[in-house]
């Protein structure tokens, strides 16, 4: 867990994948297992393992992603950011999410993207030296995100 001198966690929010990825993991198997059965159980129960595996580690990787915000910095996968760097943030849902990650996004934002979340927080980059515009970051609590981001709360 990362740690701050200035201050202890405030945020943290894996984005995961949904309980229903995981039953169609399962099922994945299950339909190569049909697939490789004319060829013999045991060919169908290698493909039933392999093909859960494989679905399996697809969507477990789909939840890698992490956001952590302590007093002084925010955590998003491998970058560490300044709070100090950052702007005002906003809270975006629905069509305005939708917007940013699609027709009005930048080519050079930072996107933490999770077709399954909603809701989205959105924060210009402040500092200069900086070529990254704003950050674009899915989230289930997207207004508990926007308020740990926010220093000047």
């Amino acid at each position: 867990m990362p740690t701050s001198p200035t201050g202890r966690l405030v945020y943290d929010e894996r984005l995961t994948a949904p309980r229903s990825w995981w039953a169609n993991a399962a099922l994945f198997g299950l339909s190569l297992a049909a697939v490789f059965m004319p060829y013999g159980l045991i060919a169908a129960l290698i493909a039933l393992a392999i093909g859960t595996c494989l679905a399996a580690i697809y969507v477990s990787a789909q939840g890698t992603a992490r956001i952590r915000v302590t007093g002084d910095t925010l955590y998003v996968l491998d970058a560490r950011i300044p709070l100090s760097a950052l702007g005002q943030p906003d809270v975006l849902v629905g069509e305005d999410a939708r917007a940013w990650r699609t027709y009005n996004a930048a080519l050079r934002a930072f996107m933490v993207m999770r077709s399954f979340i909603p809701g989205a927080v959105r924060v210009e980059v402040l500092d200069p030296d900086d070529p990254t515009p704003y950050l674009y970051l899915s989230a289930r609590t997207p207004e508990q995100l926007a308020r740990a981001i926010d220093t000047r709360a």
